[in-house]
């Protein structure tokens, strides 16, 4: 006896039937983490973070950053590349 069940003979899909749920960032979160980041970087004469760590940051920083105001994400990504730069010649 095959206690399989057939794939092909279930019409239901609860999981495509549920709609997607949308995730919405905390501003003021996303900021918090943001500003740690960058003073983090601020604060280092060298690069504080292994290179894995230090590309990961680059990456996510300006995607965070799409949470705040546009002039205000603008500033950040700014500064945090600014950092970053002298980081990596340092």
């Amino acid at each position: 006896m095959n206690r399989q069940p057939d794939l092909f003979l279930s019409d239901e899909q609860p999981e495509l039937d549920q709609p997607a749920r949308a995730y919405h960032a905390d501003p003021d979160e996303v900021r918090a983490d943001l500003h740690r980041m960058l003073a983090e970087a601020r604060a280092a004469k060298t690069l504080p973070w292994p290179a894995k760590t230090a590309s990961l940051y680059q990456t996510i920083f300006p995607q965070m950053s799409r949470w705040l105001p546009d002039d205000e994400a603008a500033q950040l990504c700014f500064e945090f590349e600014t950092e970053l730069k002298r980081l990596k010649a340092a």
